[in-house]
């Protein structure tokens, strides 16, 4: 796990993100969850969504694990296999009681382009803080504000040139758009975070993620670091080298040789 710590190590000193850069692994088996590994019942007596589950590993440092047994989710339950849906009439139901579609076509557009896994692909989805993971990582995970992003996409297409593409629906979005999109094309992706990465993951206004396959982030951080040399670096050194002005036409200088009118404001 040395690799992935250091690598991690690295990451923080170049983003400096507010919470912990995320290792995150589709597990295959009960075998593959770690021991130490807090679940759902164990943790809180309940079933968990997956965001909650990246919110407790990103804020408070836990390897957490959330599998079909303690998923408190129907949409990453149906997205990662769990428990899918040989029907989509319930989920179209509910895209139109939610009002995010305009009839049944739309929902059902919307439901068609999402990613999923097949049933018996993923026994548990576990995040372990990169820093110190526990589990060899199958994807990284990235809680960041757009200049952090925007950082992480000059990491990623250092060395292909390509641009990200990604899809955005403001729904499901960093379980689904994110991680299995992620693991599904071997592909970054920057994910706006959906309702309820906000309502029950945490997720803050200024906050958007950005999900890569673990085999990339080498090549991340060299491109982080080949720009960083260049003065392209976070926090972003806006440039300073101007003279300051007052009313967009007079320097600073010069406020005590141009008399003020105490009536209007006007300079005399």
């Amino acid at each position: 796990m040395e690799k992935w710590q250091e690598l991690g190590k690295t990451l923080n000193r170049f983003l400096r993100p507010h919470t912990f850069p995320l290792a995150v692994q589709l597990g295959r088996s009960d075998l593959d969850i770690p021991e130490r590994a807090r679940r759902p019942f164990s943790a809180f007596g309940q079933k968990l969504a997956p965001c909650q589950g990246a919110a407790l590993a990103r804020k408070y440092g836990w390897t957490f694990a959330v599998g079909p047994d303690d998923c408190g989710c129907a949409i990453a339950n149906q997205t990662y296999g769990w428990d899918p849906l040989p029907d989509p009439k319930p989920a179209v139901q509910f895209m139109l009681g939610m009002q995010y579609a305009y009839d049944e076509a739309a929902a059902l557009a919307a439901l068609s382009a999402g990613p999923l896994l097949p049933p018996g692909t993923c026994r548990a989805v576990i995040y372990s803080p990169l820093e110190w993971t526990h589990i060899p990582p199958d994807l990284i995970m990235v809680y960041a504000n757009p200049a952090q992003i925007m950082r992480l996409i000059h990491g990623a297409t250092y060395r292909q040139g390509t641009p990200i593409r990604t899809s955005l629906s403001g729904r499901a979005a960093s379980c689904t758009e994110g991680v299995l999109a992620a693991y599904i094309d071997q592909a970054p992706k920057v994910v706006v975070p959906g309702n309820g990465d906000r309502v029950w993951g945490a997720a803050q206004d200024d906050e958007m993620v950005f999900v890569l396959p673990a085999s990339q982030l080498e090549s991340v951080v060299e491109g982080l670091e080949r720009t960083h040399e260049r003065g392209v670096r976070y926090p972003i050194p806006t440039f300073l080298g101007y003279q300051p002005m007052v009313g967009l036409d007079l320097p600073l200088t010069d406020i005590y040789k141009v008399p003020v009118n105490r009536k209007n404001g006007e300079r005399q």
